[in-house]
């Protein structure tokens, strides 16, 4: 794709990054065809190459209309677009530059303005999150039954094993993961404990700035990953074996760090050290011996989270441990397009973040499974509010 940058653009590295991601673009339209929102529309500005024809709208110009942020907001990210690619075209990560450029450029009524600094005044932070969280727990008989469906439900504390093993893995328990489903952190360190690994938890750092880099607040951003790194440096320099999260969305986001961070001066290196180090919960489970584990097998559809088979490029990873520990994994339609949750996606658009649940219950409950298993907090919140039988997360079953 040829592109001719306004001047404005041309001394700041990242948007030279940005022109070289769009060079690459051949306008095949292979994306489309796994877009889930162009699915669902059919509007050419709602897939990813349309997008792309936007956002080099917006550096060729150095203008922005209120129609280019509309339809960059109704993408999800899910990156389905760069499995499908056969130019290897970055697009999540020029979706967040052009989306970065757009908020700067285009601002936000008050209304949205509002409704952002509230979720990211709130999600972040379980210091924030969790008194909330348990106060509705609490009063959750007293709400009417759409909204009991949203509050998760009180669940006893089960206790960490104690690190005792040489090998070592650090797990950053994240915001959202730590606040709404804790035990899922836990049934981790206790699966790795039996295998011979022992979990150390992270002090010192709860978002992994997933959150506030994806809805254009990129300093805020930028400010958490220095955090997350620096909170888990004392520990990659006495060599823990790895790093990992619960929640796939985070892990994908550990493994960027390098990427986003790479103009930094003072975290540049730091930040490719440390992604290097990340692993997904399934990467870390991969060729051990799982006879420890006792397993009660059981028929469950499996939904791959967009940031497990699009981000980190790890499809079909998850699925045979599970099915190599005897559970009967029911087929899944469309297994590759997103369930709509996306980060906070389904908070901005609920209208198309809906539809795209319904679809993926429909697809995920066809074979008629038990439980629906999943490596993602967001996925496992989202689904569970309307689907008929349990959503787990597929360490839990372990």
């Amino acid at each position: 794709m040829h592109s001719n940058f306004s001047p404005e653009f041309n001394n700041d590295s990242e948007y030279k990054e940005a022109q070289d991601i769009l060079r690459r673009c051949v306008h095949c339209g292979f994306c489309n065809a796994t877009c889930p929102t162009y699915q669902l529309t059919g509007d050419e500005l709602d897939g990813p190459r349309g997008r792309i024809y936007l956002i080099k709208q917006l550096f060729e110009s150095g203008q922005v209309s209120r129609k280019t942020q509309h339809h960059l907001d109704r993408c999800l990210t899910c990156r389905s677009c760069e499995s499908t690619c056969p130019s290897g075209v970055a697009y999540g990560r020029l979706a967040d530059i052009g989306r970065q450029l757009t908020e700067q450029k285009a601002g936000r009524s008050g209304i949205q303005r509002v409704l952002r600094r509230i979720v990211l005044w709130w999600l972040p932070y379980p210091k924030r999150l969790i008194p909330l969280i348990r106060l509705f727990q609490r009063i959750r008989p007293l709400f009417p039954r759409a909204l009991k469906k949203k509050i998760p439900l009180s669940r006893p504390d089960v206790h960490w094993p104690e690190a005792r093993h040489r090998r070592k893995v650090l797990l950053v328990e994240g915001c959202v993961q730590k606040s709404l489903a804790p035990r899922v952190n836990v049934s981790a360190a206790r699966v790795l404990d039996r295998l011979g690994i022992s979990v150390v938890r992270l002090a010192g750092a709860d978002c992994c700035g997933a959150l506030n880099y994806h809805l254009s607040d990129q300093k805020a951003g930028l400010d958490f990953m220095r955090s997350v790194i620096d909170a888990c440096w004392p520990h990659i320099e006495s060599g823990v074996d790895a790093v990992t999260m619960t929640a796939t969305g985070c892990v994908a986001m550990l493994k960027d760090y390098g990427v986003i961070l790479r103009g930094d001066i003072v975290y540049a290196a730091k930040a490719e050290r440390f992604a290097a180090l990340c692993a997904d919960l399934s990467e870390l489970l991969t060729g051990l011996e799982l006879a420890e584990l006792q397993i009660t097998p059981r028929t469950i559809a499996f939904h791959s989270p967009c940031t497990l088979q699009h981000a980190q490029q790890l499809s079909g990873v998850t699925e045979t441990l599970l099915s190599g520990l005897g559970f009967g994994l029911t087929p899944v339609q469309d297994a590759h397009i997103c369930c709509g949750s996306a980060g906070a996606y389904s908070i901005f658009q609920p209208e198309l973040a809906d539809r795209l649940r319904t679809r993926k219950l429909r697809n995920l409950t066809h074979g008629c499974p038990e439980l629906i298993a999943t490596a993602n907090i967001g996925c496992l919140l989202h689904l569970q509010e309307k689907a008929d039988i349990p959503v787990v997360h597929w360490i839990e079953l372990l």
